[in-house]
């Protein structure tokens, strides 16, 4: 509405009215094209401490940027370590103890040999109750208990795996001794003895290479017609 329609308008209108309608027409029309829109919140700066994401890298400025770039590098660097830890661990796991070659491996196998030997259960008692267990440490309360075992190399280059530990039935308790050797172009290691002690009893011999003739753990190593071990 015009200024000149909008007087004749209001002339149409008693004396006393006209100031009020005149009022009216005026808020009206200053209050057109404005918007009802409120005004857009204030966002809190980006850090490296709170910055989650949700701002668009072009609403950043150079040091929310910054700060953003700081936060992913610190997160890739912990995931490569946590990736280093656990194929650590997973490397460790293995060689202690799923490997075929390692020490977990040979002490079950020594075990289950005891187990199924009728001599030895004849001693111990009821294969199912004998438990097999490392040497006593200073925490009485500790559960799992060191295999006394360590690998040697001799002169002429073969790996010695030594172990011992306890075991303990129903009737009586006793040591397993293992002597493994594996030669220098060897895979595996052979047994050279294995064999179980029990207090007032004669030894028990589950392996003895010494006794079997061509036996790989046999010693071959011979001078002046002494084996040399």
């Amino acid at each position: 509405m015009n200024s000149l329609s909008r007087a004749t308008h209001i002339l149409r209108f008693p004396p006393a009215l006209r100031p009020i309608i005149a009022a009216r027409l005026y808020a009206t029309q200053t209050g057109l094209g404005t918007s009802n829109a409120t005004p857009q919140r204030r966002r809190k700066a980006v850090t490296a401490f709170n910055d989650d994401g949700r701002v668009a890298w072009g609403d950043l400025s150079a040091r929310e940027k910054a700060a953003r770039t700081t936060q992913q590098t610190f997160n890739f660097g912990m995931i490569i370590i946590g990736a280093i830890l656990t194929t650590g661990v997973v490397y460790v796991m293995y060689t202690e103890v799923f490997s075929p070659e390692s020490k977990t491996h040979h002490f079950n196998l020594a075990v289950d040999q005891v187990k199924r030997d009728s001599r030895c259960t004849e001693l111990l008692g009821n294969s199912k109750k004998i438990i097999a267990y490392g040497e006593p440490t200073w925490n009485k309360w500790a559960r799992a208990r060191p295999i006394a075992s360590r690998i040697e190399k001799d002169r002429y280059g073969k790996d010695h795996l030594i172990m011992h530990f306890n075991v303990e039935g129903p009737l009586n308790k006793g040591v397993v001794n293992l002597h493994m050797t594996r030669g220098p172009n060897d895979s595996e290691f052979v047994y050279k003895y294995l064999a179980l002690d029990v207090k007032g009893h004669q030894r028990i011999y589950l392996e003895n290479a010494d006794d079997t003739p061509n036996s790989p753990g046999k010693s071959k190593t011979k001078l002046f017609g002494v084996s040399w071990r």
